[in-house]
């Protein structure tokens, strides 16, 4: 199946490319930052969620 609209050198295929992240943008660190905060928020609500459970089975 071919593309119509496309001419051949600019057929695209495969998911959008995303653009690369550059380490020099302050963007970037940012970034980083909120990352490290949701994986930490996300364990810890998994961490007492886990012994909450626990705590009502046992008592």
């Amino acid at each position: 199946m071919t593309n119509i609209g496309l001419p051949r050198r600019s057929r695209r295929r495969g998911a959008t490319q995303r653009r690369r992240k550059t380490p020099s943008g302050g963007r970037f660190d940012f970034d980083r930052w909120l990352d490290r905060a949701v994986d930490i928020a996300v364990i810890t609500a998994l961490v007492v969620g886990g012994v909450a459970l626990v705590l009502h089975l046992v008592l």
